[in-house]
């Protein structure tokens, strides 16, 4: 377990809150609006992106009918109140409410003016200013949803022609501070999203050139930074990747629609996210639940994909992401195999060292709890935990550990105070099947031991072995006690629509998928044990789900080639049984 914060962190941290509170002053008290009044203030919208992302009507008709629910809070209100008047039941509730992502639910299922209406609500109360409401994340997703809600929503003059005019007025003033103080962003797809953004806005807005120029030339900066080599996201999050993409996609569409050419690098990028974004993608066309992202929007997924030119196969191992796949006969394992992001992008990330999922043609089968943004915030840290995740807890610890509260946790954020690394892992195909490999430190320093997973997928499919191993590294020497046992768990969640039963000697578990397929799981470290998880993944609200759980005590040495510290298990397919229940034998 190494350290992931420097004293240089705290410095750096430090002089970004002086500036970030230096600028909200500024512009609580107007001041660079008085100094930069925004000239050429367009009154339409000429271009809007596309909108791929599904359509929640049931959101859509419950906002209608004034009762509104977000990251698990709901708030009702009464005849004839607005919402933008009312407090509301949390900050994660107030940064759903205020970056409009439901805005698509509410034009689809009622009228375009209902839409315009309360777009015009909110620029009379914050539409000039508002510390909360104007933060980086926030603001970003505001303004590409409010392009992506089209001319028939923007262009309308509501109730009156001064409010279809406040409202440019206001949708320029925050663009114009997003460029402004981009730079101060949270690092990150935060950052990534505020460029993003911009260049979004100068495409669909008229006579916006010198506006259109600096967002593309910022784009391609962060681009530059964020995007790795493999196509991953720097947070190694794929939701991150297939945000970045779905947004690249529509600026790729508008530019070519107006005849304006990208700069190469954004082009290149599309280029390599596609790929990484398909190599995340399970059977059921969603995506793998890793580092803060969930199973995503199949539909915006599947547009996106279907734009990608190459159409391309997805590989097998992102060596900058830090990411192994295997699939065979159908079946599909995606192994983390990679350290855990540094600084400010680690806000979101979680301790999954050698964490798994796997997915079948009768849908996902082993998962990890994952996270979406709509869920309750009470389930937060608690997900990041390897205890959440398809993988081996030492001593009920986290290969890596969040910063604790306290003033550490106020100036740097929800970031990791430690991580696993390093993590090494290495692949072989043959005939017969993937064999794959992973070793990360994230026990050592505190117990003296390392981590090995092995995992074999067949041909067929139908056979995943694996193998959980903790040893003493040789250079170490010997342990001070060695007479001392951890406690380890090997934890596998399932999905919650798999069905799992014990047998009668507890020894090993039938697991039925909902199609009516299969599988037996073994192993010879037992018992197994059989307790209650949640998956996050798949959105709004948690999912009751099951885990498998297999128990040991791990000897201070050794080089984990034997038991008790290396425990063998399996999932092997059995065919076609139903949907059994109770015990079998």
């Amino acid at each position: 377990m190494a350290r992931a914060v420097r004293m240089t962190d705290y410095a750096r941290a430090g002089w970004m809150a002086a500036r970030r509170e230096l600028a909200l002053t500024t512009n609580a008290l107007g001041l660079v609006q008085l100094l930069q009044q925004p000239s050429g203030t367009p009154d339409t919208i000429e271009l809007s992106p596309e909108d791929p992302y599904s359509v929640l009507e049931d959101r859509g008709d419950e906002f209608l009918a004034g009762r509104l629910v977000f990251a698990g809070e709901t708030l009702s209100l009464n005849d004839g109140e607005t919402v933008w008047d009312r407090p509301l039941p949390s900050e994660a509730f107030a940064r759903r409410l205020h970056g409009f992502d439901w805005l698509r639910d509410v034009k689809d299922r009622g009228e375009t003016a209902d839409a315009t209406r309360l777009i015009d609500g909110w620029v009379a109360r914050f539409g000039r200013w508002n510390g909360f409401a104007w933060s980086h994340e926030v603001l970003a997703l505001r303004v590409i949803n409010w392009l992506r809600a089209g001319p028939d929503v923007l262009n309308a003059s509501g109730e009156t022609e001064k409010a279809r005019k406040a409202r440019f007025k206001s949708l320029m003033r925050q663009v114009r501070y997003l460029q402004r103080d981009l730079g101060l962003a949270p690092d990150g797809l935060p950052r990534l999203r505020g460029a993003l953004a911009l260049s979004l806005a100068g495409l669909c807005l008229p006579r916006q050139d010198s506006l259109l120029k600096s967002a593309l030339s910022a784009l391609s900066r962060e681009l530059k930074r964020q995007i790795l080599p493999d196509g991953g996201h720097v947070s190694r999050s794929p939701e991150a990747g297939l945000v970045a993409l779905i947004d690249l996609m529509c600026i790729r569409d508008l530019a070519d629609a107006r005849g304006t050419a990208l700069p190469d690098e954004i082009l290149k990028t599309i280029d390599r996210l596609a790929p990484m974004v398909r190599f995340h993608q399970l059977d059921d066309g969603c995506l793998a639940s890793f580092h803060g992202g969930g199973e995503s929007d199949q539909a915006a997924l599947t547009w996106a994909l279907e734009k990608d030119d190459s159409q391309g196969r997805p590989f097998g191992f992102a060596p900058h992401s830090g990411y192994h796949r295997a699939h065979a006969g159908g079946a599909t394992v995606i192994l983390d195999a990679g350290d855990t992001p540094l600084g400010e992008v680690s806000r979101g990330s979680h301790a999954s060292a050698l964490a798994l999922e796997m997915a079948t043609p009768g849908g996902r089968l082993i998962v990890n709890c994952g996270w979406q943004a709509d869920q309750p915030r009470s389930w937060r840290e608690a997900v990041r935990a390897s205890a959440a995740h398809s993988t081996l807890t030492l001593e009920e610890t986290s290969s890596a550990r969040l910063l604790t509260p306290g003033w550490k946790r106020d100036l740097l954020g929800t970031r990791l105070a430690t991580h696993p690394g390093p993590v090494t892992a290495r692949r072989n195909e043959e005939d017969m099947g993937i064999w794959l490999e992973g070793i990360h430190e994230g026990y050592r320093e505190l117990f003296g031991l390392s981590h090995r997973r092995r995992v074999f997928l067949a041909a067929d499919g139908g056979d995943l072995r694996g193998e959980d191993a903790l040893f003493r590294p040789v250079s170490d020497g010997t342990p001070d006690d060695v007479e001392v046992r951890y406690r380890f768990a090997i934890r596998f969640h399932l999905h919650p629509e798999v069905k799992v039963s014990l047998s009668r000697d507890s020894m090993s578990a039938i697991l039925v998928q909902p199609n009516g397929d299969g599988w037996r799981f073994r192993t010879d470290g037992g018992p197994v044990r059989l307790e209650r998880s949640i998956y996050l993944a798949a959105g709004s609200p948690p999912q009751r789900a099951t885990l498998i759980i297999v128990r040991g005590d791990a000897e201070p040495f050794g080089a984990g080639d034997r038991p008790p510290n290396r425990v063998r298990w399996a999932f092997q397919r059995l065919g076609r049984i139903g949907a059994t229940e109770g015990e079998v034998g």
